[in-house]
């Protein structure tokens, strides 16, 4: 027992002054210098809003880290757990249970067609790491083709296929992990500085020039539209010609959905908008809609096939863990009940009115880009050269950064948002009303004058 702290039958209730020490002191902020990190103390939430220890109320525009797809507090999903755990709370993987057939049928129903073997975890990050190991021993090749402005985990595997700042803290360690990057696609800002339509979607072809100058490439692993770094939307022709590469050259294509699964881009899952399969897809987040860690890695019936008779080298204490299953069951269940996947398309449509409109009347917004409730602004200093306000650099050195600045005013009125180096991610709950998000515009359009106050003379007048 701490020497510091009575015992947790004794103490008395603590302030919400303490709950935020405690937790300041003695747990890391992730992605942050420590000393800066003074967390809110959430007390609630249900529906589209949270609740801090005081009282105020926010509109979540980002649905936390773009997970609570079904907004709090969702009865159905929370009957689901305490249901399961008078049920059967833990069984080691070994063991079928109720829970985890009934997941497998539902997830044949959404899932692209072809994906029918599972293995479930309990982050995105340990799906990829699931994926990578499956690809590797089916395939009996070695290298991942990443992108830059991508993310897919924190673990080794998973940060060493990642694109952002949040691999270079852990290098050279990521050089041993069989990973090359690729150009991302990234019309806004294109890498190679060629113009779509007119590049003929060089970027693909220059991807199947590093899987043939490489070699022993297992995998190709893509998020359909990047999520954290910037909801970047890909040309129609680069998912399909995506796949013809890899068919091409034997090498599987991994989709990781973790951020753009169960409806958030107006369709279940993000390739269903180019009708692309890949042969491993990847995800978490909103298959529960955050309410449990559950990540999903779900393979194609032939890499299946082939573990009949060849060792499958993988498992963990809390993989298909009931109490995960069960909410995933839940919320897949209230997506088709309340149809929401449709939903998500149409009041994408709208959201993306609005923020087009709102682009109209600030000179710091250089893009607006998004699919369904999905949608990044891209804030910049000088649209004609496209010249963001901060880098990631800033990022790594926890500079402050204008993106971090809106967000904070969107704090005062009564709004939350992520903010990612230069851009902000809005991807409110499905359930999300028009109404809502008229309010949270509203904050928005208020908040962006940080940003253009701080605009150049000639930037400003543009």
């Amino acid at each position: 027992m701490s020497k510091t702290m009575p015992s947790a039958q004794a103490a008395e209730p603590m302030t919400s002054s303490e709950v935020v020490g405690w937790t300041k002191k003695h747990n890391y902020g992730t992605w942050r210098h420590q000393k800066n990190w003074t967390p809110m103390h959430v007390v609630d939430a249900e529906g589209c809003y949270f609740t801090a220890s005081d009282g105020s109320r926010y509109l979540d525009l980002s649905s936390q880290l773009m997970c609570v797809n079904l907004g709090h507090k969702n009865q159905a999903v929370i009957r689901a757990i305490a249901e399961q755990a008078q049920e059967l709370a833990y069984v080691l993987p070994a063991f079928a249970t109720r829970t985890r057939a009934e997941l497998s049928r539902l997830l044949l129903d959404v899932l692209p067609q072809g994906l029918e073997k599972f293995f479930f975890t309990t982050s995105g990050t340990e799906a990829n790491e699931a994926a990578f190991k499956i690809a590797r021993l089916y395939t009996g090749k070695n290298k991942i083709v990443s992108r830059y402005r991508s993310y897919h985990g924190s673990t080794m595997g998973s940060i060493a296929a990642t694109g952002d700042p949040r691999r270079w803290a852990m290098e050279p360690g990521g050089k041993g992990q069989g990973v090359v990057f690729a150009p991302e696609v990234n019309c806004y800002r294109c890498p190679m500085r060629h113009t779509y339509p007119q590049c003929g979607v060089a970027c693909a072809d220059y991807l199947e020039h590093m899987v043939v100058n490489e070699s022993d490439v297992a995998a190709v692993i893509v998020e359909p539209v990047v999520g954290t770094n910037g909801v970047l939307v890909p040309p129609k022709e680069y998912l399909p010609r995506l796949r013809e590469i890899c068919d091409r050259h034997a090498v599987l294509l991994i989709a990781d959905e973790v951020m753009t699964g169960w409806g958030r881009t107006g369709e279940w899952f993000a390739v269903d908008h180019w009708q692309v399969k890949p042969d491993i897809l990847v995800t978490a987040k909103g298959i529960t809609s955050a309410y449990a860690p559950l990540g999903l890695c779900a393979t194609s019936g032939k890499i299946g096939a082939y573990f009949e008779d060849h060792y499958f080298a993988h498992g963990h204490t809390y993989e298909a863990h009931p109490l995960t299953l069960a909410p995933a069951v839940a919320a897949i269940r209230e997506m088709q009940r309340l149809d929401l996947v449709k939903r998500a398309a149409a009041m994408g449509e709208y959201l993306g009115e609005k923020l087009r409109a709102l682009q109209l009347r600030r000179p710091c917004i250089g893009e607006v880009r998004g699919l369904g409730l999905f949608w990044a602004l891209d804030l910049v200093t000088d649209r004609q050269a496209k010249t963001p306000f901060n880098t990631m650099q800033d990022k790594v050195d926890g500079r402050p950064t204008i993106v971090d600045r809106v967000a904070a005013e969107m704090m005062k009125r009564g709004v939350y948002v992520q903010a990612w180096i230069s851009h902000l991610v809005i991807a409110p709950p499905l359930i999300v009303e028009k109404s809502e998000l008229d309010f949270a515009i509203e904050a928005l359009d208020q908040s962006l004058a940080v940003a253009d106050d701080a605009l150049p003379r000639s930037s400003a007048k543009s």
